[in-house]
């Protein structure tokens, strides 16, 4: 049995030792310590939730809390740095202490995460010769500036506050392209202040080529195969275990099932990790959601980019309530650690308020003039190197190349499309280009007319060895009969806050036809009589896009699901009116539909 009731940061404000390994077991300040841990992340889960769902966290019986921290949220545009709002670190480390959860910092510089580009900003690719994840002195020199600022924050949350282990980088061995690299992003860490224990975290097949010297090897698995753990001992002697990531479910790709992951078969591997004497970090413990533009993609055999929930089948749900998942581990942790655990939380009840009228809409055709200064260039620009936002380019969204052209015929993008683009002639739609599509016939008509490629950045991929070429939009010429396409206006749609508060006073906006096809703006109102609540936001009868509410991104929908609501939080709403904005890529609703319940596909047992 483990009693650490007298092991809580505030307890052990200035403590000496911290977290220690002695004989195959964790010391902390010297009185042997098990971790008990649980992923959630900050960036993932609105401020005004993060203390409740740390409050789950300990009545579920876990005593460690296990965040990354995005470098590509945090240093949107190069040099420029928000640790504000949503993004407050300190006020987010702080918030654990005083929970009584210690914490393990992963700082990346890469996180993997299901999140947009690994958490690595994506002005990075700017650079044609751009290694990620090396010693590539383009690289390095970006990640020295960034803990520059980031260290700061966290080392005194060491001693003085909640954090016990800092993990290097993420699962190293598995991209392993730099035999270097391990030993610089932990001297980075300590030649900035970080004292405590250093961890590094890889799959079985990762492992060994994923070790960096002074650093504890942990593992990460969703199914225990037999001597997994002992396989620890091949890399390292004498040491305590550690599964650094314990699977409690998996995400989703568009296109695909909503993945679950059985709740005995989880329990009873947990039980099986615990016996065998290790700690445990799962994995996730709270997914939360992947609000805006911000979702990662995976390529294997094809590209497939992530759903926005992150739901992930997780412990707690991405609205944050109880799953069986968290009773039966709570009876497991309880029996283990021999003292009643805390209550857990009410839970919040969710509100639905019904059918939402979508009563105005503007063409993007019409936007462009008034909101948005076309770029022009004789080549297509990726994305990235648009010059944008102080020189650090466009990270997300959507970009709009416009070309004049004469007749019809065959237009070719020779894979040069990233990731979807819909294809204009003036203003009918002609179809689209993605990585299965490459080509279409456009009709013949008479004199010159504007071809116009809305290109969709769907998610940059986040782990595996492609990361040096996730630059979106054109990245290359697209060719009419054979003949390369010039002479370009590049329209800049990455639909940020400033762009949605000028969309708001634009003119044009009129009543909705009976029948229209986007890509087009609607807007409508919400109104709530009482304290708002969570809902879910139903969008059947749209095709594809985005959804606004009052300026808060809450991110994608697509009608090939698996997911069919978005998750929309209560402390984003306003007792009295809340504006809706969808921006439809193609066939659009009427009404939207604030449901009490979430819907996120037909489910698919995890093998």
């Amino acid at each position: 049995r483990f009693n650490w009731s007298e092991l809580i940061p505030l307890q052990l404000w200035g403590r000496t030792l911290g977290l220690q390994t002695e004989n195959s077991q964790f010391l902390l300040e010297g009185m042997p310590f098990r971790i008990f841990g649980g992923s959630m992340h900050y960036f993932r889960v609105p401020r005004e939730y993060w203390e409740d769902r740390m409050l789950k966290m300990k009545s579920c019986g876990l005593n460690t809390l296990t965040t990354y921290v995005p470098w590509n949220l945090h240093e949107q545009e190069r040099g420029k740095f928000d640790f504000s709002r949503n993004l407050d670190l300190e006020a987010f480390l702080s918030l654990a202490a005083k929970n009584g959860l210690w914490v393990i910092l992963r700082p990346g510089p890469y996180i993997c995460s299901e999140w947009d580009l690994g958490g690595l900003p994506s002005w990075l690719l700017q650079d044609p010769e751009m290694q990620l994840r090396t010693t590539y002195k383009g690289f390095t020199e970006a990640v020295d500036a960034y803990f520059d600022h980031l260290m700061p924050i966290v080392v005194p949350l060491q001693a003085r506050g909640p954090i016990i282990a800092v993990q290097v980088e993420n699962e190293y061995g598995s991209y392993a392209k730099d035999p270097n690299y391990m030993t610089y992003v932990k001297m980075a860490l300590l030649n900035r202040g970080i004292v405590e224990l250093l961890m590094t975290s890889d799959n079985k097949n990762g492992l060994s080529f994923g070790l960096v010297e002074g650093a504890l090897a942990t593992v990460n698995f969703q199914k225990l195969e037999p001597g997994l753990l002992k396989y620890l001992d091949t890399v390292q002697k004498d040491q305590p275990k550690m599964v650094m990531e314990y699977w409690t479910g998996w995400f989703d790709n568009w296109g695909g099932p909503h993945y679950v992951f059985d709740a005995d078969e989880m329990v009873n591997t947990v039980a099986s990790i615990l016996k065998l004497g290790a700690s445990i970090n799962l994995y996730m413990f709270h997914g939360g959601t992947n609000f805006g533009f911000m979702n990662g993609a995976l390529e294997a055999d094809e590209y497939k980019s992530d759903v926005t929930s992150y739901d992930y089948d997780a412990v707690l749900t991405e609205a944050g309530d109880y799953t069986s998942k968290f009773f039966k581990l709570r009876q497991l942790f309880s029996m283990i650690i021999g003292q009643p655990l805390p209550l857990p939380p009410m839970i919040e009840s969710k509100a639905s308020y019904g059918a939402i009228l979508l009563h105005q809409y503007i063409s993007l055709w019409d936007v462009l003039p008034s909101l948005l200064q076309p770029i022009k260039s004789e080549l297509p620009i990726n994305m990235e190197n648009l010059h944008l936002n102080d020189s650090s380019g466009q990270s997300y969204g959507y970009v709009l190349y416009e070309t004049v052209i004469f007749g019809g015929g065959h237009l070719h993008s020779r894979d040069h499309v990233r990731d979807r683009a819909q294809v204009f002639v003036n203003t009918m739609y002609v179809g689209e280009l993605d990585y299965n599509t490459v080509e279409l016939s456009l009709p013949e008509g008479q004199g010159f007319r504007q071809l116009r490629l809305l290109v969709e950045n769907r998610g940059r991929v986040n782990y595996g060895l492609a990361l040096n070429e996730q630059r979106k939009g054109l990245i290359g010429d697209v060719f009419l009969n054979k003949t390369p396409l010039r002479n370009f206006k590049i329209y800049s749609l990455e639909m940020k806050p400033g762009f949605m508060k000028s969309l708001r006073h634009v003119a044009g906006w009129s009543a909705v036809p009976d029948y229209f096809v986007g890509p087009a703006f609607f807007r409508g109102r919400l109104w709530i009589e009482h304290q708002p609540q969570d809902t879910f936001l139903k969008l059947q009868g749209w095709e594809k896009g985005v959804v606004f509410v009052n300026g808060q991104n809450l991110g994608r929908y697509w009608k090939i699901g698996p997911q069919e609501t978005l998750y929309l939080p209560g402390p984003w709403l306003w007792k009295g009116s809340n504006e809706i904005v969808i921006f439809e890529e193609r066939t659009a609703g009427r009404i939207i539909q604030s449901v009490d319940i979430p819907y996120l596909g037909r489910t698919q047992y995890v093998d």
